[in-house]
């Protein structure tokens, strides 16, 4: 374009809207202890048609914002998963951690009902008042990877719903 270079990866934001709200008693971001909190996902009103047909899954795939996170905490570099210096330090997107460049969450969770534009799920690793950017079903034939493997250090980890 008349010679100016066209950087790779933008460098502006791109703008979510989100489309629902998760409500439940959880307050305060923990690292693990989530498989049996309750959770509502409340979706906009102009989302009910787009759910159609959501409730015939038993689990969804759930896209949220870390919106808690401060700027200032969210990072591109290393760190020690959980916060725990036994482990060792990893770069940020080898992590499952909160703090990352982009506060983005994704988890997958059993779907108990739908009513309406209420979404009833449990095991969402998300606090009261998250905003869920998206929604998608689950489709095991798609989404598991039965050999995937992990490093070692994780595979000690490993938990319902942990937060690695």
């Amino acid at each position: 374009m008349l010679g100016l270079a066209v950087p790779a990866v933008p460098r502006e934001p791109a703008v979510i809207r989100p489309i629902g709200v998760v409500r439940n008693n959880m307050r305060e971001p923990r690292p693990d202890g989530w498989e049996h909190v309750r959770s509502d996902l409340i979706f906009r009103d102009d989302m009910i048609a787009a759910l159609d047909g959501i409730e015939q899954y038993s689990h969804i795939i759930v896209v949220f914002a870390f919106h808690l996170v401060p700027e200032e905490a969210r990072t591109a570099g290393h760190l020690h998963p959980r916060g725990d210096p036994s482990l060792p330090e990893q770069g940020v997107l080898a992590t499952r951690s909160q703090l990352r460049p982009s506060p983005i969450g994704v988890s997958v969770v059993p779907l108990l009902r739908r009513r309406r534009n209420i979404l009833r799920v449990t095991g969402l690793d998300a606090v009261d008042g998250t905003p869920v950017l998206d929604i998608k079903p689950y489709f095991p034939h798609y989404d598991s990877v039965p050999d995937a493997k992990v490093p070692d250090w994780a595979q000690r980890l490993a938990g319902p719903r942990s937060s690695l």
